[in-house]
């Protein structure tokens, strides 16, 4: 099987060297292409850190992190936000949805940042809003939908550009 995703030894840790927290400890697994992995722990045990790294939106104290054979630990600057746009949809806890665009612009968002074309964004946009069942509400702010409608929001925006890797934290967790 081909790898999309090595995690080897990493570590994290926060805090200062009288204060300090380890988030993670030496951490290593692998996921192969296709595959759907869950992360699983107690309130506090380091999963919401562990996917941050994975989606460099952390940076790992120690080990490395190899998305398709690429070591994303050593890509810096400019080149990882190219990375983090072009490779990675990652799904948050509480969407992180814009509340000044409507649905339809939240989802374009990602592909008007790589420059995509408008018809093409159109198209894709609302392939995907048919697929998850949210055309109806494409006009809409996020403060007018429910939790669900927003859910699949932020999965339509994550999965619009083709990432080779998907990461959502707690993509099922209840809706207040």
């Amino acid at each position: 099987m081909e790898k999309v995703l090595e995690v080897k030894n990493i570590e994290k840790y926060y805090g200062t060297k009288t204060n300090l927290s380890k988030a993670i400890d030496n951490i290593s697994f692998e996921v192969d292409k296709g595959e759907f992995v869950g992360i699983m722990g107690a309130s506090g045990s380091g999963k919401t850190t562990l996917l941050n790294c994975i989606s460099t939106i952390d940076k790992v104290t120690a080990g490395h992190i190899m998305i398709n054979g690429k070591d994303i630990t050593r890509i810096k600057g400019n080149g990882l936000n190219r990375f983090r746009r072009e490779e990675l949809g990652f799904i948050f806890q509480d969407f992180n949805l814009l509340d000044t665009l409507t649905a339809y612009e939240n989802i374009a968002l990602a592909l008007t940042i790589q420059k995509v074309n408008s018809r093409e964004i159109d198209k894709r946009v609302k392939d995907i809003a048919k697929k998850l069942d949210i055309t109806d509400i494409l006009n809409k702010y996020p403060y007018q939908v429910s939790g669900g409608q927003k859910q699949r929001i932020a999965s339509a925006r994550a999965i619009i550009t083709n990432p080779q890797l998907v990461l959502a934290d707690e993509p099922t967790r209840c809706i207040r």
